[in-house]
């Protein structure tokens, strides 16, 4: 249960004192291992609070109250159970000193860093979203696309998902730019609702039509009775908390609210299969199969967040089942290593480790942080999300280079899509989901009412996309019986990619134009043409595009080969076979109708010639043969699927029979993705 502490009177055993200035003097020495006690600085922070962390050995009757502070209050709340882990992480010696907004708060700060209780003193530092400008209507009536796998309205216009090339998305818009998720909804997995994500942003709009079915319920709370019944500290928590009120009623439609968390949120997993509206990375398959989401609210009417409400947020979804939390905020500017953040910002840190220690699936033993990096252009990630073992996403757009507003460089780990709508110029080249409420904008003249859907752009929208595909990976290996730790999943993650760098390599500058508003809010405009030039983000957007499918193959251990659409093309067999492919004797190669459609695979002759080791290549034709530990196939779109080859182990012919002395027979199966954008080294980076 929450502990509050009112300093209401003389005779509390907490007593409100000043300060001499050899107290003040003693808080400016050296605390081993985080420098000075106030670890940051009030710049951008709350007027009103700062927070501090007892030493170990303390206890917060020995902490020395300063004038002017109205309420002591522990920043996290306990919960029954945790108590070893909170104590671990040092979450139980964390406390927010409340005053008014007028007080000298660099007093007070120094006045409660001379307390010998106190290991240090934080400013609660100010948040921001990244997320670009606002929100545009969709109103279009569109037709489902016969190669999609799903009945929503809207999904042959997410790109993101499964991008064929449309030029309406971008003016060199790229087949593949996507998260090449199609066949990973169609064959493998939609989701799974013990995975848990928390969306940890504006709030989401819960009874969205096509976000409720997989809104997360907590079970153990009776709603709106006014009493905590699971003892978790909030009050009617039902499908999460808004922090940002201290109020257990989740707002999204408030003035000054845009829509950033119910857009996050839709892209993680709105209800997939249900016949309206978007879809979900991670949103199921129409079966009530779609992964949740928990609504952690931190921002409201359009105002900033703070790092207390962000910490209490992250431990909230540890202690209530989250498996990861998708956060598309930051601190703006450059903070030079992990220490340096860890020194300014360390509440957030301690709830971050909390997170990620904390088992809530059967798959890993903890959490995944997943965050934007930045939209500020800026050459390095913004934090958390620098953090070296935390996930970072910067963003791409449908002609599959950087997006102009993205963060690169250090601390950027992976890239997904966050849309852009200056490339074509286009509004349906930015990230359509979910939002909640109705709005208008206009476009080539032309105004647009919508409601319930609308585009936007920014990281804050890549980073969604791998949460998402995060989830979809958890619900997988649930499926089929993987287990991993926390750290080699983030490694698979980090691994499933496909390369973007060839493409930045082949362009030397990109030209866009930023969108500005006027005050209505309706009517935006055009800067000139500006460049951005694109040397500066080889190499530095991380370990290339994520790849849904990619992810699925590496938690199977199924090997992979990257093909070149539009191409007839042989792939060599070694990274399958090892560097003896080429001797080897193979019998057949399988490909699966799914797999020939997937890939929009074309008939190939063969002729009739001696194979490895003699063997002959089948005559007529086929979808792909082998010959020489190379396998010959020719896609012509945009996919993914598992082809099988025949082989035998040790010899040139099977053993058995009239053959005792044989080999093997050996079965394999591989995967196939068919990009546009093929590097040479075949995808890995």
């Amino acid at each position: 249960m929450r502990r509050t502490l009112k300093i209401v009177a003389i005779g509390l055993s907490l007593l409100a004192m000043s300060c001499t200035k050899n107290d003040i003097d003693s808080a400016k020495g050296v605390n081993p291992g985080f420098g000075f006690k106030i670890i940051n600085t009030k710049a951008g922070a709350s007027p009103s609070c700062l927070m501090i962390k007892l030493n170990p050995d303390a206890d917060i009757s020995s902490f020395i109250v300063p004038a002017g502070v109205k309420s002591i209050s522990p920043v996290f709340n306990s919960v029954p159970g945790k108590e070893e882990m909170e104590r671990r992480f040092g979450l139980d010696r964390w406390f927010v000193l409340e005053f008014d907004e007028n007080s000298d708060i660099d007093a007070i700060a120094s006045c409660a860093a001379s307390s010998k209780a106190v290991r240090a003193v934080e400013f609660d530092s100010g948040l921001i979203m990244d997320s670009q400008d606002r929100v545009y209507a969709c109103s279009n009536t569109v037709t489902r696309a016969a190669d999609l796998p799903f009945n929503d309205e809207y999904l042959s216009d997410q790109w993101h998902y499964y991008n064929k090339g449309d030029k309406v998305f971008a003016t060199n818009c790229v087949a593949g730019a996507d998260i090449n998720v199609r066949e990973v909804w169609s064959k493998l997995t939609g989701g799974d609702p013990s995975i848990i994500v928390a969306v940890i942003d504006e709030g989401v709009k819960y009874d969205h039509p096509d976000l409720a079915a997989n809104m997360w319920v907590n079970e153990d709370e009776i709603p709106y009775n006014g009493i905590d019944d699971d003892g978790n500290g909030y009050v009617d928590d039902i499908h999460g908390y808004n922090f940002a009120d201290r109020a257990p009623e989740i707002t999204w439609g408030l003035p000054g609210d845009v829509g950033h968390g119910t857009h996050t949120a839709g892209t993680v997993a709105a209800v997939n299969n249900n016949g309206i509206g978007v879809c979900g990375v991670a949103g199921g398959t129409g079966k009530g199969d779609g992964c949740r989401i928990m609504s952690c609210q931190i921002y409201t009417r359009g105002a900033g967040s703070y790092a207390s409400l962000e910490a209490k947020a992250v431990k909230y979804a540890a202690d209530n089942g989250a498996s990861i939390i998708s956060c598309s905020f930051g601190y703006g500017g450059k903070i030079e290593t992990d220490n340096d953040y860890l020194r300014n910002n360390e509440v957030m840190y301690d709830a971050l480790s909390y997170f990620e220690a904390t088992k809530n699936n059967d798959v890993l033993d903890g959490g995944i942080a997943v965050f934007s990096s930045g939209n500020e252009s800026d050459p390095f990630c913004h934090y958390p999300g620098a953090i070296h073992n935390i996930i970072s996403v910067s963003a791409i757009a449908a002609d599959m280079l950087p997006a102009h507003y993205t963060n690169y460089g250090p601390g950027c780990n992976i890239a997904a899509p966050g849309g852009e709508y200056c490339v074509c110029p286009s509004i349906k080249g930015c990230v359509l989901s979910t939002i909640p409420y109705e709005v208008e904008s206009e476009f080539d003249g032309k105004r647009q009412t919508g409601s319930n859907y609308g585009y936007m752009q920014g990281t804050s929208m890549a980073c969604p996309h791998v949460s998402g595909v995060v989830a979809l990976g958890l619900s997988y290996a649930r499926k089929i019986g993987r287990k991993f730790s926390r750290e080699e999943f983030k490694q698979l993650v980090l691994s499933s990619t496909n390369d973007i760098d060839q493409r930045i390599a082949g362009i030397a500058s990109k030209t866009f134009e930023k969108t500005y508003f006027t005050i209505d809010g309706d009517r935006y405009y055009y800067t000139p043409p500006q460049s951005m030039q694109l040397s500066s983000y080889y190499h530095n957007m991380g370990t290339g595009l994520i790849d849904a499918w990619r992810l699925m193959m590496a938690i199977e251990g199924t090997p992979c080969l990257t093909s070149a659409i539009g191409e007839k093309q042989w792939l060599s067999l070694d990274s399958i076979f090892g560097s003896s492919s080429v001797s080897l004797t193979y019998l057949s190669v399988d490909v699966p109708q799914s797999t020939i459609d997937a890939l929009g695979l074309q008939p190939i002759v063969s002729k009739k010639t001696s194979g490895t080791n003699g063997n002959p290549v089948p005559e007529g034709e086929c979808y792909a043969y082998e010959q020489f530990g190379r396998i010959y196939l020719h896609p012509t779109k945009v996919g993914s699927g598992k082809i099988s080859i025949r082989m035998v182990g040790g010899g040139d012919h099977v053993g058995g029979g009239d053959n005792p002395t044989g080999g093997m027979e050996v079965t394999r199966e591989f995967s196939i993705i068919s990009r546009a954008e093929k590097s040479s080294n075949g995808g890995w980076l």
